[in-house]
């Protein structure tokens, strides 16, 4: 099977979509005359033209309200922000446009949109550029928030949020879009709200999302040498939550780690945990244990900023925490 990155797997989703649905268009800063701040829509002004891959000015509500608007005028945009630290100024049109327009029309304007683009931390962007704002939008009912961490579930997950009939959170990583995986040339799409067990195991089930579940990658590959066998679940989808899968691990392993890049206080691992004690307490041979960033603002250092993170030697820790090991 050939291999592409994960920004051309955003681009090939895009593109099939607006082929196949011409009320279907992209607008955002950068996304045509420049291919995309980081080429995610290489090509695409070529083909689809300029009603239909839109250069905007810089102002996140402007065009983030025209997109909530032209639902309601029968358009499927992709809205694009440059970074998900940008969306905090059109915030008010995805929370109290884009979220409610279904329920307090009555049902009679669904809102099928996409904001798209990456979150998190990447690199030396410091304090303002650096946040995860998955857990801020899953907190809000009418938003369905998705977090890809490979090419594959990024092109199959963005064709099913394209065609949703509900807003779709789309979030991507800057530090994974040269990430290359294994992509099929035929149509696929993958359901949101369903899971993957990645790696299957005995002893501990970890679960994590987004560009961190890395780290969870390398964790256990240093942990199989200690005869330490985990089993990775990658949520993909944070809202809805596949509660369903964690529980069957868990009942398995009886034990949890979750792995999350996000402040530590009210975010998706305090979520899971809280509803595993609640549904799978009896199965649990050890506390929950979770993973986040330090509960700073990030810092610029690189040294600073590698202890912020969490890695694969913090999940270790995690890991061996909740097998009573030191």
């Amino acid at each position: 099977m050939r291999e592409i990155q994960f920004r051309e797997a955003i681009c090939e989703a895009m593109s099939e979509e607006m082929r196949r649905d011409k009320t279907i268009y992209l607008m955002g800063e950068e996304v045509a005359e420049y291919n995309g701040a980081y080429k995610a829509s290489k090509g695409m002004l070529d083909e689809f033209g300029d009603s239909r891959v839109i250069d905007t000015p810089i102002s996140e509500l402007g065009f983030s309200g025209i997109g909530v608007g032209s639902t309601m005028t029968g358009n499927r945009p992709i809205i694009e922000f440059m970074t998900f630290n940008f969306s905090l100024v059109g915030i008010d049109q995805i929370i109290n446009n884009a979220a409610k327009i279904r329920q307090m029309s009555g049902g009679q304007f669904p809102c099928p949109i996409v904001f798209r683009g990456p979150t998190g931390s990447a690199g030396q962007l410091a304090a303002t550029h650096s946040q995860a704002f998955d857990n801020w939008f899953a907190n809000c009912p009418g938003l369905k928030v998705i977090v890809p961490s490979n090419p594959y579930d990024a092109k199959g997950l963005l064709k099913s949020a394209i065609r949703d009939d509900d807003p779709v959170i789309f979030m991507e990583s800057e530090q994974m879009y040269g990430d290359k995986g294994e992509v099929p040339e035929e149509e696929y799409t993958i359901p949101i709200g369903e899971a993957e067990v990645k790696k299957h195991g005995s002893d501990v089930t970890v679960v994590s999302f987004g560009k961190i579940i890395k780290e969870v990658y390398k964790a256990s590959d240093k942990l199989k040498e200690e005869n330490i066998d985990l089993e990775i679940i990658d949520l993909r989808t944070i809202r809805p939550l596949d509660i369903e899968t964690i529980i069957n691990s868990v009942k398995k392993t009886n034990r949890l780690v979750v792995v999350e890049e996000a402040w530590p206080f009210g975010n998706v691992s305090t979520e899971i945990s809280h509803q595993i004690q609640n549904k799978c307490f009896d199965y649990l041979d050890a506390p929950i244990e979770k993973l986040n960033t330090a509960d700073t603002p990030a810092p610029y250092s690189p040294v600073l900023l590698a202890e912020w993170l969490p890695n694969q030697n913090d999940v270790i820790k995690s890991v061996k925490k909740v097998l009573y090991q030191k």
